[in-house]
């Protein structure tokens, strides 16, 4: 069983056609499964319109899902569950430091820009003060205390990372990557990493194939499999389709948009070899 899981952030683009047919083509080779997952946390950037859109481009390109459709927006209570038994466990804080303060302070400890953030709860008197004054607030994972709470289990933590190629890799897992990541935002009430874990597991997924640029998300979500007791998937990251820059595709490239091919009159096999799938 795997899954595709699109932002509906703006139109899908020629990557994530060649994302979709790496998904595709991997569960027709095993006899697998695939489910469609709208992933919309974004109140600010998600769209129904390009929810819409993704329904429209998948359709498409010829590819299809089992029903029903799932759309993250609609069980922010099932991520708060995850949010509330990890803080019943000891393992949050509450963060009330903007990315402005967060970089400004790594700047003044001699850190380079976006190194992994790593703080530590309030004193209760200075929490209390900052809630209080109603400043915002996020949920952070404390690293140092899910060490404390999984002792030696948390330098054994890997997870299994299958090639193009289907060879196997044990890797080691490394959430010191990523700092302690926030668990919700200040605009939503949930994060990725909490949302997409919930889900891979709620779901039975047992399969994750993305791109090259979310590989190192494994890292963390292993750990978050571990804390929770969720059944750990296998990882498949496949290349990324460039843009003219040299880098990955965004959805800021209107011209190659799936919707903008298709305008042009291209047709979904033409797509796949623009692709390079």
């Amino acid at each position: 069983m795997t899954r595709f899981a699109p932002s509906p952030t703006g139109l899908l683009h020629l990557g994530h056609a060649a994302s979709a047919w790496h998904v595709w083509e991997a569960a027709r080779r095993a006899g697998g499964r695939v489910l469609l997952r709208i992933e919309d946390i974004d109140l600010g950037r998600c769209r129904p319109e390009f929810t819409d859109a993704i329904l429209e481009d998948l359709a498409w390109l010829g590819l299809a899902w089992e029903e029903p459709l799932r759309v993250q927006s609609n069980h922010f209570d099932d991520y708060d569950r995850v949010v509330r038994r990890l803080t019943e466990m000891g393992l949050t804080y509450r963060c009330f430091r903007s990315r402005t303060q967060i970089a400004q302070e790594q700047a003044e400890a001699g850190l380079p820009p976006g190194a992994p953030f790593k703080g530590s709860p309030l004193s209760p008197s200075e929490e209390a003060r900052q809630l209080e004054a109603g400043r915002p607030y996020t949920w952070r994972l404390s690293l140092s205390a899910c060490r404390e709470y999984l002792g030696d289990v948390y330098d054994t933590l890997s997870f299994s990372l299958c090639s193009s190629d289907g060879g196997m890799d044990t890797m080691k897992a490394r959430p010191d990557l990523h700092g302690d990541i926030n668990l919700t935002r200040k605009d939503s009430p949930t994060a990725y990493h909490v949302a997409s874990t919930h889900d891979d597991a709620l779901q039975g997924i047992t399969h994750v194939i993305r791109g090259e640029d979310l590989a190192d998300a494994a890292h963390m979500h292993v750990l978050i499999q571990a804390l929770m007791g969720w059944s750990q998937p296998i990882y498949t990251h496949h290349p990324l389709v460039l843009g003219p820059d040299g880098k990955k595709l965004a959805k800021r490239f209107a011209s190659q948009s799936l919707a903008s091919l298709r305008a042009e009159g291209l047709t979904p096999d033409q797509v796949r070899r623009l692709a390079g799938v």
